[in-house]
C-alpha cells in the first residue's frame, strides 16, 4: 500500500513557526497547501488550491486541517470529484464561521457545509476553544460523520496551546493514514 502524502491545511492567517502544522512540515516533510491570500480567504480560491494539490499528488492523500482548514475540507469535499484520493482527514479545532463575530471577520464561508464527508475523519477540539464552543465542535463532527475526540482545556489547539510536535495529534493522523475507505 502506498504511503499517503500528508497535506497540511492551515487556517486563516496561516500557521506560524510554533504551530504543530509548521513543526510537522519540518519534522516529517508534510506538504503545506499554500494559499494565495491568507488574510482575506475566499472559499472558492482555497477550494481550487486544495483541488490542485490533491490532483498533483501521485497517490493517496491525508488531510491535516486546522481551524478554517476544517471548514475548507467540508466545502471542498462537497464539490470535488477527486475525494476518492483522500484516505482520511484530521480536523483540528474548527472555527465556527456561522458565529456573528467570525462571519464578519472572515466573510463568505457561512453557512458551513454540513454533509457527511466521503472519507474517514477524526475531529479533535478543546472544550475551551475561543473560536468554537465544544457543543458546536461535536455537532460538526456528527454532521461530517467524523469521530470526535475531546482534547480537554487546551484552547484553539494552535501554537499558543503549547503542543510542540503534538505527538497525540500525530498518532491520530497515523491511525487515519492506515484506514481504508
Amino acid at each position: 500500500m502506498t504511503a499517503p502524502r500528508i497535506l497540511l491545511l492551515p487556517g486563516w492567517q496561516n500557521s506560524g513557526p510554533g504551530h504543530w502544522q509548521t513543526r510537522w512540515e519540518s519534522v516529517y516533510g508534510d506538504h503545506r497547501v499554500e494559499q494565495h491570500e491568507w488574510m482575506r480567504p475566499r472559499r472558492g480560491d482555497w477550494s481550487a488550491r486544495l483541488e490542485e494539490e490533491v490532483l498533483a499528488s501521485p497517490g493517496p492523500v491525508v488531510l491535516a486541517a486546522h481551524s478554517l482548514g476544517c471548514i475548507l475540507v467540508a466545502a471542498w469535499a462537497a464539490h470535488s470529484r477527486n475525494t476518492h484520493k483522500v484516505r482520511g482527514a484530521l480536523l483540528v479545532g474548527p472555527g465556527d464561521l456561522e458565529r456573528d463575530d467570525l462571519r464578519q471577520q472572515i466573510p463568505g464561508w457561512a453557512p458551513i457545509v454540513r454533509q457527511p464527508l466521503p472519507f474517514p475523519a477524526v475531529l479533535i477540539a478543546a472544550n475551551d476553544d475561543p473560536y468554537c464552543e465544544a457543543s458546536r465542535s461535536r455537532q460538526l463532527a456528527g454532521d461530517w460523520g467524523a469521530r470526535f475526540v475531546d482534547a480537554g482545556a487546551r484552547g484553539h489547539l494552535n501554537a499558543e496551546s503549547g503542543l510542540g510536535d503534538w505527538p497525540e495529534g500525530r498518532q491520530l493522523l497515523n491511525e487515519i493514514s492506515k484506514e481504508k475507505n
